[in-house]
């Protein structure tokens, strides 16, 4: 269970970190089947379905980037999405109705992980209330130097951040903010960071000897559902499960308005997105 502080400084803040939420043999089971799902992929011949490779390497490299779905795909991740200490701590803060949403691991490879630009993850999926979460759970020691988690507090209570340009979502922040105020969530194996679908984050690449691999679990309220946006909506709502409670039968508002995105294109991914974004890929030609 999260603690008081903790349910307050998520209240507050938009986050709140939870060191030793994964005991070690956990991690070392998760890192083991993470080990067994890549092993033999190479940038030239991979599973495109189930992961994406870190750019910029040789054809016979090695480096994953991510690895899609793994809480669909293998056993022990499956198993904890929906073990009963997680969800409780999710119940604290959204109450007894809860949607898995998707999961993702994001590998950060040494002296090579790709940098995730600044953005909101909502921004990506809009729902019919803010109720939505993701839980970070970091599978190597983790600070500044290989790339750990960095946020602006207290922002996801404000309206939705400019994410779009020339009439298309960029799928990071096209507007500007001062980052002067972030905070980095560090924190040995085993933390879990428990962050809102609102709160603006990013993370540097990885400049250390060492790997920075995060296990990513979405989850949200039962009763925020889906705005339609196109066929990503569709996409993003692949693997949803309900985990605990009951289904709604009416869909909730918090929002007077909420941005949608207009997607150019479907894409695989927040960095190849990101990356065509930044490439002038994304405009209104």
């Amino acid at each position: 269970m999260l603690t008081r502080e903790q349910v307050e400084q998520f209240n507050a803040r938009g986050y709140t970190v939870c060191p030793g939420f994964l005991a070690a043999e956990q991690v070392d089971a998760l890192l083991a089947e993470t080990a067994r799902a890549t092993q033999g992929h190479t940038l030239a011949e991979h599973d495109a379905e189930r992961m994406e490779m870190e750019p910029g390497q040789s054809p016979e490299g090695t480096a994953v980037r991510r690895l899609y779905e793994p809480c669909s795909y293998y056993g022990v991740f499956e198993q904890l999405s929906q073990g009963e200490t997680l969800l409780d701590c999710i119940e604290q803060l959204f109450g007894p109705n809860l949607l898995f949403h998707y999961s993702k691991l994001n590998m950060k490879p040494a002296e090579l992980g790709s940098v995730v630009e600044w953005h909101q993850d909502l921004s990506y999926y809009p729902l019919t209330n803010t109720d939505s979460l993701a839980v970070l759970f970091y599978l190597d020691d983790t600070d500044a130097e290989n790339g750990a988690l960095q946020l602006l507090p207290g922002r996801h209570r404000a309206p939705l951040l400019g994410h779009s340009q020339d009439g298309f979502f960029q799928g990071r922040l096209m507007e500007e903010v001062d980052v002067s105020e972030a905070e980095l969530a560090t924190g040995p194996a085993g933390t879990a960071v428990f962050m809102h679908g609102m709160t603006p984050h990013a993370s540097a690449p990885n400049n250390s000897t060492r790997p920075r691999r995060t296990l990513i679990l979405s989850y949200r309220a039962a009763d925020a559902l889906p705005i339609y946006c196109g066929p990503m909506t569709p996409k993003n709502e692949t693997f949803v499960r309900l985990v605990r409670g009951e289904r709604a039968s009416v869909a909730r508002f918090d929002r007077t308005v909420f941005p949608i995105p207009q997607y150019k294109e479907q894409t695989a991914s927040l960095y190849e997105l990101q990356a065509r974004s930044k490439q002038g890929l994304l405009g209104s030609q």
